[in-house]
C-alpha cells in the first residue's frame, strides 16, 4: 500500500491533474484526451504505442511527439515531447497492446538500467543500442528536453484505475522539472 500510495505521489508530482479528475465524474464521450475509446492495435508495435500515448496524453492544445519508438521482445522505449517538456516512456506488451510501465530521462538508454528494471539482458541491449541509433539523427533541442525528464515516475501499476494514466483528465507531461 506505502508503494502504492508513493508511486501514486509521485506521478502527481510529474503531471498536472486538474481539481475534476477524482470528482468520480465519468466521460461518456471520448475527447481528444480520454482513453474511453482504447486505440485498436496494429500489431504495429510504432503505430501502437504511439497512439496509445496520443490517447492518453495529448489535447487538442497540447500535441504530443512520440518518437522514436524502439521494441525488443515485450519491451519499447519511446521519446515524448510536449509542450516544452520532454523524457522516455519505457512500455510493456500486454496482450495485443502496450502498457505504459514508467516515464524517465537518459536513464532509459542504459542497458544496465533497463536490466534493473527487468528486462531481460538481450532486449536491454537491443532497446539500449537501438535508441542510441534512432536518436542519432534527432535535434540537440530534442534530446535536451528527452534528458530534462528527472526521476522516475512508475506508471505501470496505475493503469488498473488505481493511479494515474487512462481516463484521469491529467494535462499531459508538463509538470515534471525541466
Amino acid at each position: 500500500m506505502k508503494k502504492l500510495i508513493l508511486a501514486t505521489a509521485m506521478i502527481a508530482l510529474a503531471i498536472q491533474i486538474p481539481a475534476h479528475a477524482n470528482s468520480g465524474h465519468k466521460h461518456t464521450q471520448p475527447t481528444a484526451h480520454s482513453t474511453d475509446a482504447a486505440p485498436t492495435p496494429t500489431g504495429d508495435a510504432t503505430a501502437d504505442i504511439t497512439a496509445k500515448l496520443k490517447a492518453i496524453f495529448e489535447t487538442q492544445d497540447r500535441p504530443l511527439t512520440v518518437e522514436p519508438v524502439v521494441s525488443a521482445g515485450d519491451w519499447a522505449i519511446a521519446g515524448w515531447t510536449q509542450g516544452g517538456k520532454g523524457g522516455r516512456a519505457l512500455l510493456k506488451r500486454k496482450g495485443e497492446g502496450w502498457s505504459i510501465h514508467l516515464c524517465s530521462g537518459d536513464s532509459l538508454k542504459d542497458a544496465a538500467v533497463l536490466q534493473k528494471i527487468g528486462v531481460p539482458e538481450g532486449d536491454a541491449g537491443h532497446l539500449a543500442h537501438h535508441v542510441a541509433e534512432a536518436e542519432a539523427s534527432l535535434a540537440p533541442e530534442t534530446l535536451a528536453l528527452f534528458a530534462s525528464f528527472e526521476g522516475t515516475v512508475l506508471v505501470e501499476s496505475a493503469e488498473d484505475g488505481t493511479g494515474h494514466t487512462e481516463g484521469h483528465g491529467h494535462q499531459g507531461h508538463g509538470a515534471h522539472k525541466p
